[in-house]
């Protein structure tokens, strides 16, 4: 299994990068991960990852709490699938992706930074690893 966060646009925030660079690195003990920037006019994300369980990020996706996150990574490490995240740009997720995604998933119903959605997501891939992994970080 493998854990792949797309984004789209230009991290600009150094300490939010930095932030959620720490966090995937600290997922890496687990599970490969990878953090890309991509080019909606050039990817194709179903096409690379075609077995993959594809979660987009929207406002308007479900809602759930941490050990319940965590369930998307235990089944995945059950099924051998991996998982990839997208980070839509400025103005959200590109038209037409959504119907692209086995999942829409909100952080929260507020608005934050790309680059604080980036670290938050991060932060709970680390998180679900930690707790099917029973480690004190989750307390």
């Amino acid at each position: 299994m493998k854990v792949f966060v797309y984004y789209i646009g230009k991290p600009k925030d150094a300490h939010a990068n930095r932030i959620a660079e720490d966090f995937l690195g600290r997922a890496g003990h687990y599970a490969a991960t990878q953090m890309i920037e991509i080019n909606p006019k050039k990817a194709d994300l179903p096409a690379k990852h075609p077995t993959a369980r594809r979660i987009y990020l929207d406002p308007g996706g479900r809602k759930m709490d941490s050990p319940a996150f965590a369930e998307i990574f235990r089944d995945a490490e059950m099924t051998g699938c991996d998982l990839v995240f997208l980070i839509g740009g400025h103005d959200g997720l590109p038209a037409g992706w959504r119907e692209q995604a086995d999942m829409l998933l909100s952080l929260s119903p507020m608005t934050f930074p790309h680059e604080l959605a980036r670290a938050m997501l991060a932060e709970q891939i680390y998180r679900a690893f930690a707790i099917l992994r029973g480690h004190p970080y989750p307390r």
